[in-house]
């Protein structure tokens, strides 16, 4: 981000200072701000002389020749001549300085081929295209067209519109952010635009980097352990960490300053990402039996589907029986591919098709933006939706989720006694033995002895949590439920959490084990965390659904979420007679509990989570040893 320069003086000076220095410094900023000075008393002179041409009038009207020395001069005339009211179009949509300039340069392109900016019709001359001049309507449903990042390229060379058209908002809203802004300097950034980009490593093209779509709204991260490292890669809810950006955008308003990232760059949509959230069989088909098997729940019912993608829970939705679906993604990309394929399936609803077509069969309205700003966008009405769904969960549940955003759409837009689908959560825990571990591996690699590899990994391991799957054999304790989220009535802040639990020794539910087995000692080297989700009675009432990411069902694209301890540590069950002298948790005394605290909590680093482990091992005579506390952070 550029540097902030120029600020303006503050009214009251302190007066402790020599007089020849304020005078100094006084003549320095003079000199500073006199560009500034020369460019505001053009304007000024401008609204005087409004229809004067010359090197004072240097704003081009958007559809003719003439100018303007003022953007209320420009944009009047606009409203007379061409039915245009830039002003009132910002504020009907709620444009920010953004989403303005991506009109400006939208509707520059479009009057240059002679294409009406409204209805999209190419008229034969340019003279053509100011005769076809009509009112704007539905001005919601043709958003679309300009809400595209290219438009962030200016349009046209030194169009000095772009950096003016703002100066009104300022002084709205002013907080610590204040600074002057150089003109010149300001469209030699702008020039520099199409340096700020990413490169897609599947495809190779150059694609805008927005952050909105990452961090905000929901965006979930596909991530894969190699080599005791957690490695991440991007998607519409799935932020990339492998791609580089290049270049750096400037400061263009004061105001905006705090907001440059936010509206610049964020998560690119993947197209492999969600044919892996689609091609994993566990969770579509939980979520599309939830929703198609419960009929009594969907049939004639508003849903909301936070966060859709490609909208495939929306379109099952609507295939349920649904009265009108609102699929809300935050991803330009993928709020458009959304209604493309709703548009394909003939289930697109568009508010100017359905008023002039009572049996129209459209139901999905596909609304951009994050839930948090739907008001912005759209207007839906407080607490009137009968179904909310999402499909929100991240790693470890709370890894990269979703679950605030679901969270305010609950408050915010269900009825009172509404359904949310999934409505249950549940994070278990169990300990893992060697097989869970790179260990085995490196201890016969084609007949050598490589073992002090896997010793080291493990080490590393104690640094990170690791996401991968955990053979339900590699298992050596039972399972316990950690916590459990009830989507229906919880609060904000119950995202954080404190909880205890014990282990004790798997037996594998054998009847038949000798004292010798059942005494056997074996090696906890970790916790592994998974979760369920629960499409519970309460509102499933034909057929609850249980999603499951357990190591005892079949695998995930989530996998499970591996929590290694610094040394393995000695279980057996029975009552071993172990060696009083010896440290709890050791072969010569194993433990025969294993007792937990595990912290969850949201980190500083948004959307990421930090993890602590708290482990103590309880003999058979009830000597406790406790080892240091460890801290994960999965980001």
């Amino acid at each position: 981000m550029a540097t902030i320069s120029n600020h303006p003086q503050s009214e009251e000076e302190p007066k402790n200072h020599e007089f020849d220095d304020d005078e100094e410094e006084e003549e320095n900023e003079d000199e500073e701000l006199e560009g500034w000075d020369d460019w505001e008393a053009e304007d000024e002179a401008g609204e005087d002389g409004d229809d004067e041409e010359g090197s004072d009038s240097n704003l081009l009207c958007l559809f003719c020749e003439s100018r303007y020395g003022s953007c209320d001069a420009l944009f009047d005339h606009c409203i007379s001549s061409h039915h245009f009211d830039f002003r009132g179009v910002r504020t009907k949509l709620g444009l920010d300085f953004y989403g303005g300039f991506k009109l400006i340069n939208y509707v520059r392109s479009q009057v240059a081929e002679r294409r009406c900016w409204i209805c999209s019709v190419t008229c034969k001359s340019s003279q053509g295209l100011q005769n076809h001049k009509h009112e704007t309507f539905s001005i919601e449903d043709i958003k679309p067209l300009w809400d595209d990042d290219r438009y962030l390229k200016p349009f046209m060379e030194d169009d000095s519109l772009l950096y003016t058209f703002g100066e009104d908002e300022e002084g709205e809203g002013e907080d610590d952010y204040s600074a002057l802004i150089d003109k010149d300097e300001l469209m030699r950034d702008l020039k520099k635009y199409e340096e700020i980009c990413i490169d897609d490593e599947n495809t190779g093209d150059m694609i805008v980097y927005n952050a909105d779509n990452s961090d905000k709204n929901g965006r979930k991260e596909i991530a894969s352990a190699s080599n005791g490292h957690l490695d991440v890669a991007g998607s519409s809810k799935k932020a990339s960490k492998d791609k580089h950006l290049r270049g750096s955008f400037p400061t263009l308003l004061s105001k905006d300053i705090k907001n440059v990232n936010e509206n610049y760059f964020g998560a690119y949509s993947s197209y492999g990402i969600h044919r892996e959230m689609i091609s994993d069989k566990v969770r579509t088909d939980a979520y599309r039996q939830a929703i198609l098997k419960n009929p009594s729940l969907l049939n004639n019912a508003v849903v909301m589907d936070v966060g859709c993608g490609t909208g495939i829970l929306s379109l099952f939705a609507a295939q349920a029986g649904a009265s009108r679906v609102i699929a809300v993604e935050a991803s330009e990309k993928m709020a458009a591919v959304a209604t493309q394929i709703a548009m394909d399936n003939g289930l697109w609803w568009s508010k100017s098709q359905n008023e002039g077509n009572k049996h129209s069969t459209g139901l999905i309205e596909v609304v951009q933006g994050m839930v948090e700003e739907l008001d912005k966008s759209s207007k839906i009405q407080p607490h009137s939706v009968d179904v909310l769904l999402s499909e929100w969960m991240g790693y470890c549940l709370l890894y990269e989720s979703m679950l605030s955003s679901v969270l305010f759409a609950r408050d915010r837009w269900l009825k009172p006694g509404g359904a949310i689908l999934p409505d249950t959560a549940t994070i278990f825990v169990a300990g893992f033995g060697k097989g869970g571990t790179s260990v085995p591996f490196w201890e016969n690699v084609y007949g050598f002895n490589m073992s002090c590899i896997g010793k080291e990994l493990v080490g590393d391991a104690a640094k990170i949590p690791i996401v991968d799957i955990v053979d339900n054999h590699d298992i050596v304790t039972n399972s316990m439920v950690l916590q459990t989220f009830d989507l229906a009535t919880m609060n904000h802040d119950d995202v954080d959490f404190t909880a205890s639990t014990e282990l004790e020794p798997y037996s594998g539910g054998s009847t038949g084990m000798s004292n010798d087995l059942e005494c056997q000692t074996r090696l906890c080297y970790g916790v592994v965390l998974w979760f369920e989700t629960g499409f519970t009675s309460r509102f499933c009432k034909e057929m609850p659904v249980v999603l499951s990411t357990s190591p005892y069902t079949p695998k995930t694209h989530w996998s499970q979420t591996i929590l290694t301890f610094r040394e393995p540590i000695a279980m057996a069950s029975g009552k071993p007679s172990g060696d009083r002298l010896a440290a709890i948790g050791t072969e010569a005394c194993p433990a025969t509990k294993i007792q937990l605290r595990v912290s969850i909590a949201r980190a500083v680093e948004h959307r990421s989570i930090d993890i602590s482990l708290e482990t103590a091992g309880i003999g058979s005579d009830g000597r406790k040893c406790k080892w240091p506390v460890q801290i994960f952070n999965l980001h």
